[in-house]
């Protein structure tokens, strides 16, 4: 337990206790507790809760998603190199099962980045049904919505001031910053791209997520070896 906390700093004693068990540990969340608490260890805060979006008619946006590839929803990161130089993540969701689809990582990111980037996810994963992003300049921009629509795919912009209706992937931004970017020194460009890759895998295949019952959102698959005949 204490070697998984100093690993993962930011995990709070029920996400501990989820790995235990998925490492073969027969614990419940109550046994770690006990033991969080009496080896002093700290549970993260929690995050404020964030209200809807209210209209001026009373009435309120909320598009929820349904199914896999429902509804995706993507935005920007900003970080910096250890010599001060800036670079963007363009991170990418589906909303229904949480997974981390993509996150892109350049120094500049524009529309074209975006058009690239989800052409790629159409390829390996169809067309979505809506895709949900904030009013940015690189998201907005006429050529990405005319080839979105052409797709066949919807588009869905939050309201200008209301990040919170992107909440999956506010969420998702706020425990990449937490859990990766914020304690990482980054000395060159390659070096960002390769350690964000390995944290996306990371949190997708492992990480136990509160929304899926501590589960991870893409856990890996072992397929067992055939049993072959020994040769004599």
């Amino acid at each position: 337990m204490i070697e998984l906390a100093r690993q993962y700093g930011r995990y709070g004693y029920r996400r501990i206790a989820a790995l235990l068990r998925d490492a073969g540990w027969h614990v419940n969340d109550k046994r770690v507790e006990r033991l969080w608490r009496r080896e002093g260890l700290k549970v993260p805060s929690r995050q404020p809760r964030k209200g809807r979006l209210w209209l001026n008619d009373g009435s309120c946006i909320r598009l929820r998603p349904e199914y896999r590839n429902h509804v995706w929803s993507y935005d920007f990161v900003h970080c910096r190199t250890d010599d001060g130089k800036a670079f963007r993540t363009l991170n990418i969701l589906d909303e229904y099962s949480r997974e981390c689809l993509a996150i892109k990582v350049k120094r500049k990111l524009n529309s074209t980045d975006v058009i690239d980037a989800l052409s790629d996810l159409f390829i390996l994963r169809g067309v979505p049904a809506c895709i949900r992003s904030d009013n940015g300049p690189e998201f907005v921009a006429q050529a990405a919505r005319d080839w979105i629509s052409a797709v066949g795919a919807r588009t869905a912009y939050i309201e200008p001031g209301s990040p919170w209706e992107n909440g999956y992937c506010e969420s998702f931004n706020a425990r990449f910053r937490d859990e990766l970017l914020d304690g990482e020194i980054f000395y060159t460009l390659r070096e960002a791209q390769i350690l964000i890759e390995q944290w996306k895998r990371h949190y997708n295949t492992k990480r136990p997520h509160s929304a899926l019952g501590y589960r991870p959102p893409a856990p890996e698959t072992v397929v067992p070896m055939d049993h072959r005949p020994t040769m004599h």
